[in-house]
């Protein structure tokens, strides 16, 4: 009787572990090789003066290399800890926070935005646009203003360089855009903005501590995220990237000013490495939990990273200002968010991207990152060239994630 229960037992565990796809922890050495090929022949062609790049899995580093350089100037060569400007790469922590916050139950997303900003208690909402005179009418919103709207970029508020009607607004009336109406009704549509920046106030209020403060206390120290700040420190200067500007193909370089750093927000600022993000990627691959530390639990991870848009897309988001931001992102039309990333839909293009359910986003400067469910595994490309998707850029973006998904391998 006992060998007939040992025998079932592993009947069962075989059926079980069949029904889920298990990746190799690794990448072959030719891929790992074509990966070194290709950002050798993009510096190479003025495609990018440098690049740092990723790739892990739960618990290890599969790739990890630099190519060019990251002081054209200055003739510096590319290091694998050299400092990035992620700009809209530090919205995923922000949410993370709000997620932490909620676990401790000291909010909610479904708490309306007013409970925390009062200013944002009746919502106006855009109800006609002049495109010639910049003159708009306004109405009350219908529907209240929630947590979960900004962290799903339904909310209504939207960014100048990627929203005409924002951009006229602005320009007419000479206000911030969070004392301009709605562009739609919160939880009706797509349009990525600066929602995060109200989150990051909102954590300071429920906190009680500045931002970069509960960054560096509840997600930094605990994911030993080093180099991760708002403000570049002396002492790592010289280890930050210069950026490049792309004007009809040619590259123009910005050097570093002495001291670096933004007012800590909660939709962008943070200065990073390609290490230390990554980490990032793998406490949420692993369901909240890093090392010894749990910062979220495996629910909050799988509301953050599945559809919370219902039956609303993510919708292309039309440039304004070709200098700052081509139209983006890839995947309009199709894909979904959830609270504070872009959730891939399906992917029959090519089977080598990115798997239907994987997550991801980027920062201006055009540094990204993907995590692939199915593949479990989590990569980040930095580069420093504007505008944000630049065509050059992401199509190096797209060549490293397709020879990513090229040559891992099922464990056999």
């Amino acid at each position: 009787m006992r060998a007939e229960k040992v025998l079932w037992g592993l009947v069962v565990f075989a059926v079980v572990l069949g029904c889920i796809p298990i990746w190799a922890q690794a990448l072959p050495q030719n891929g790992v090789a074509e990966i070194d090929t290709l950002f050798a022949s993009a510096v190479q062609a003025g495609t990018v003066p440098g690049v740092v790049a990723i790739v892990a899995s739960k618990d290890r580093i599969l790739y990890y290399g630099a190519s060019g350089l990251m002081d054209v100037a200055r003739r510096k060569p590319m290091q694998k800890d050299a400092i990035f400007r992620i700009a809209s790469m530090t919205k995923p922590l922000t949410a993370v926070s709000i997620m932490m916050l909620q676990e401790e139950g000291k909010l909610s997303v479904e708490d309306p935005v007013s409970k925390y900003i009062p200013a944002l208690k009746s919502p106006q909402v855009v109800a006609s646009y002049n495109k010639n005179t910049r003159t708009y009418t306004t109405r009350k919103a219908t529907q209240p203003l929630l947590i979960r709207h900004l962290l799903t970029n339904t909310s209504g508020f939207g960014y100048a360089f990627s929203n005409y009607v924002l951009k006229g607004m602005r320009e007419r009336t000479g206000k911030p855009t969070e004392q301009l109406p709605l562009l739609h009704e919160p939880g009706s549509q797509w349009t990525y903005g600066m929602s995060a920046k109200l989150l990051g106030q909102i954590v300071e209020k429920v906190s009680g501590v500045s931002l970069d403060q509960f960054f560096s206390n509840r997600i930094l120290a605990p994911l030993d995220m080093q180099d991760t700040f708002y403000l570049v420190p002396d002492e790592k200067h010289d280890r930050l990237v210069t950026t490049h500007h792309r004007v009809k193909g040619r590259l123009t370089e910005t050097p570093n000013p002495v001291r670096v750093g933004s007012r800590a927000a909660g939709d962008g600022g943070l200065f990073s490495t390609a290490a230390d993000y990554v980490r990032f990627l793998q406490m949420l691959l692993n369901d909240g939990q890093w090392h010894e530390s749990a910062l979220l639990s495996k629910e909050s991870v799988y509301a953050m990273t599945t559809n919370q848009i219902g039956d609303v897309v993510v919708q292309t988001q039309q440039s304004t200002d070709p200098a700052q931001s081509n139209s983006f992102p890839f995947g309009a039309g199709r894909d979904k968010f959830g609270f504070g990333f872009q959730i891939t839909a399906w992917n029959e293009e090519n089977p080598a991207l990115r798997s239907a359910g994987s997550y991801s986003w980027g920062g201006t400067y055009n540094t990204h990152f993907w995590v692939d469910r199915k593949r479990q595994i989590a990569a980040v490309i930095l580069m420093q060239v504007s505008p944000f998707y630049d065509d050059r850029c992401i199509q190096l973006y797209r060549d490293f994630e397709q020879i990513i998904g090229r040559n891992l391998r099922l464990i056999e």
